[in-house]
């Protein structure tokens, strides 16, 4: 089966994995989502698909479709395989989660059933885990109901009550009862494994439906909406609060391009937008465990500065290396695990510390509010913020062979100073608002000055330049101008005739440190709709977004990149930045409710 993206995201904000369209889990990592990946599948290139190591597959013998749904408003996943006599099975698979004992019970574990339909099908089960990215030794050891996979310090447990000997020799098995399988902790199965399983599929999909209960959705495209949200939330790693850009490494962002990259891990920007999206639809648990998060990375703010991203525990040093024994996807390599995007200086990350940190000022709804202290330590990145505004940084595209003063920068610290003089004002500290505002002001006046190209008539990308880029879109998102504003429309226009590639939008068009762009960025896609939407062009907008829509994979997600002559998916997946633009733009797109109520 040819290798795509056309993956089904499960887990319970501990760890992941992502189904193929056979039904088979082709990458998940433990015990969390930048651990060694025990399903590296999707990074493998065997010339014969058998051979794939790195895989969790259930297939059946002569099996001649496979067809897949989310149970609804879950990340549970139903697959129904079919054999060529008619012979037919449902398979469930997911990660626990749900409330057990007072806290929140998410096990570094993957659990499956499998439930016979119709006929006589007999079923293979492959379970090849990886270990040290991509090693296919791994020692085994089995009893009469597990089987035990050696992959490191922390062994990996196969609970079960298919027979165990038909697993270890790839044997087919007729399947002529209920089958369960959790592979999890290298400790005893407690209690009957076929009880115990279907009581966490029980929970856990309550648990999911309960989740999405809550959320405030646009009346149009609810279901896109509910599979982008949940999503979302998978990419956050609930006992520290941070949020992944991405559940994968090393999906090239083009074929053959080297813009191989490692997503997992929390980029200060990227997880400002999904908070933001999230908060929109009234997801405040996501909010708040990221504030948590936040408030310990200023904590160890070093020497006045923050660095761009971090794991999810907080690490600061994310090396880059390369690992040897995965060709890649498709065989388009390197794999690269760490990220050396952590070492660039970054100015935008100073407004996007304290932007999501400002509604713990205001909103009663939170947990725990936020106090003269949390301000206090806000100022100090504010300050920063203040000193960095002209100075020159590799921006939020992450140029590695260049710097310039990038406008998106010096407006995210203008929002900075800004937010801070309204929080200021929340709490009645008259004189720290009157300071902030001051400092915005000038700030403001900067930008005006340096980033505004009288000779174009519109707003460039970098101070005294006339160069364009997506960024500009999102001045209207931080409030820094209106969209009825003469010169945002200038600068739209020229953004238009410059990136728009038929329906998609480039970042950028200039030539990189990896050459020219060749596939389009699919938040910048979602931000020009945006702003089409608020400019009057809202027909076309909303025919943009449906066209979008369309793109997604069966599963309802996107990834990072899109080829703009064939459509096809490019780049890490699932990737917040697109579920992001998914959630906005039906925000700001959909009828009203009140229009059917």
């Amino acid at each position: 089966m040819t290798v795509d993206l056309d993956l089904w995201p499960i887990g319970n904000c501990q760890v992941s994995a992502l189904v193929d369209r056979a039904g088979t889990i082709v990458w998940g990592c433990v015990p969390r989502v930048d651990g060694d990946p025990v399903f590296s599948g999707l990074l493998d290139a065997p010339e014969d698909e058998a051979e794939r190591k790195g895989v969790w597959r259930l297939e059946l013998v002569d099996q001649v479709s496979a067809e897949q749904r989310f149970i609804r408003n879950t990340p549970v996943l139903l697959t129904t395989l079919t054999d060529a006599a008619g012979g037919k099975v449902e398979i469930r698979s997911f990660c626990p989660r749900y409330e057990r004992s007072g806290r929140m019970y998410r096990p570094v574990a993957y659990a499956r059933t499998v439930r016979p339909v119709a006929g006589s099908p007999r079923l293979v089960v492959t379970l090849t885990p990886t270990r040290d990215y991509g090693d296919p030794e791994v020692a085994r050891t089995n009893g009469t109901n597990h089987i035990r996979y050696l992959i490191g310090p922390q062994a990996l447990r196969l609970s079960t009550d298919a027979p165990v000997g038909h697993i270890l020799e790839g044997r087919p098995f007729r399947v002529e009862r209920d089958l369960h399988f959790f592979l999890g902790p290298d400790e005893p199965f407690v209690g009957n494994i076929g009880r115990e399983v279907r009581s966490m599929l029980d929970l856990t999909t309550d648990y999911w439906r309960l989740w999405v209960r809550g959320l405030a959705t646009p009346f149009e495209w609810q279901d896109a909406v509910i599979r982008a949200a949940i999503t979302l939330k998978l990419c956050q790693h609930e006992e520290t609060g941070a949020i992944v850009a991405a559940l994968t490494t090393s999906i090239p962002e083009a074929p053959h391009s080297g813009r191989n990259w490692d997503y997992r891990y929390c980029w200060i920007r990227d997880a400002y937008y999904t908070v933001q999206a999230l908060n929109r639809l009234g997801a405040l648990d996501v909010l708040e465990k990221y504030l948590g998060y936040l408030r310990n990375i200023v904590d160890e703010m070093k020497e006045g500065a923050l660095q761009p991203l971090f794991s999810v525990t907080g690490e600061t040093e994310l090396v880059e290396t390369e690992a040897e024994n995965l060709a890649g996807y498709r065989g388009m390599g390197p794999v690269r695990v760490g990220n050396a995007a952590y070492t660039q200086v970054q100015h935008d990350v100073y407004g996007q510390v304290i932007l999501p940190n400002i509604q713990g000022f205001c909103d009663k709804r939170l947990l725990r509010q936020s106090t003269e202290a949390d301000f206090e330590r806000l100022e100090a990145v504010g300050e920063v913020a203040w000193a960095k505004h002209d100075q020159p940084d590799a921006g939020l595209w992450e140029f590695r062979t260049r710097t310039a003063t990038h406008t998106y920068s010096a407006v995210m610290s203008w929002a900075a100073c800004d937010r801070l003089a309204n929080a200021a004002a929340m709490l009645g500290l008259d004189d720290r608002a009157a300071h902030w505002t001051d400092r915005a002001q000038k700030v403001r006046q900067t930008i005006e000055n340096e980033a505004w190209h009288e000779a174009s008539g519109r707003y460039g990308a970098s101070f005294g330049t006339d160069d364009v880029d997506a960024s500009l879109l999102q001045l209207i998102d931080m409030r820094f101008l209106t969209a009825e504003d003469p010169r945002f429309r200038a600068t739209f226009d020229a953004i238009e005739a410059r990136l728009r590639r038929g329906e998609h939008m480039l970042r950028y068009d200039a030539e990189d440190d990896f050459g020219l762009p060749e596939t389009a960025f699919n938040f910048c896609t979602f931000w020009m709709i945006e702003a089409l939407q608020v400019i009057g062009r809202g027909n076309e907008a909303r025919e943009l977004f449906e066209q979008m829509l369309d793109r997604r994979t069966l599963s309802g997600l996107l990834s990072e990149d899109m080829d703009f002559e064939t459509g096809e998916l490019w780049g890490n997946f699932p990737q917040t930045y697109s579920l992001v633009g998914i959630i906005n733009c039906a925000g700001q797109l959909s009828r009203p409710w009140s229009d059917v109520r």
